[in-house]
């Protein structure tokens, strides 16, 4: 295992098997816990380090976490890209400024999304459209886990293109050797 993205996530202990509901409302066999990772140091550290590195390569200039699960990780890479960040909430909170996008964001102002985990992109989705509307330009987002289940497509669909880290078949694959104690290096 080579990836420093699939072995802190193997690392951390993130992939659960069981029976699961998916936030989508989706069951699933296998789950991937974001907090295991986003609370492991070392782990947040890696994967931060690789969504700066899509950062760097897209030319980012300011980035904008999906509330709650990406602000851990959108925080992160704010620190490792040197990128400051805003956070997109589902909802307009209905106290204090009542804001659906927390931080500075001026009209016009090209945003990267990151993201934890898509399986639908329904979350990610939202968060584009509210960061639209008020006024960012929106064409990328950065996701550590895509599951392989639509959620590209559905991103792709809203005019998003998506740079996943890695995949569930690239996660579980490397998962499996763990287990079984092999690997695909000589």
């Amino acid at each position: 295992m080579t990836d420093p993205v699939v072995e802190a996530l193997v690392e951390s202990e993130a992939v659960l098997y069981g029976d699961f509901t998916l936030s989508s409302g989706k069951e699933s066999s296998y789950y991937v816990d974001k907090y295991a990772f986003q609370t492991d140091p070392d782990a947040l550290e890696a994967v931060a380090a690789a969504v700066a590195d899509v950062l760097y390569d897209l030319d980012a200039k300011k980035i904008a976490g999906v509330a709650l699960g990406a602000v851990p990780l959108a925080a992160a890479a704010s620190i490792e890209s040197g990128l400051p960040y805003v956070i997109a909430r589902k909802e307009e909170k209905e106290y204090g400024t009542g804001n659906a996008i927390e931080g500075e964001l001026e009209e016009g102002e090209e945003v990267v999304v990151v993201e934890d985990i898509i399986t639908t992109g329904g979350s990610a989705v939202e968060a584009v459209e509210k960061l639209r509307a008020a006024g960012a330009v929106v064409n990328d987002i950065v996701v550590v886990v895509d599951r392989q289940e639509g959620g590209r497509e559905n991103l792709e669909n809203a005019g998003v293109e998506v740079h996943a880290l890695t995949t569930a078949e690239e996660l579980l694959d490397a998962e499996d050797e763990v287990e079984t104690g092999t690997t695909e290096e000589a």
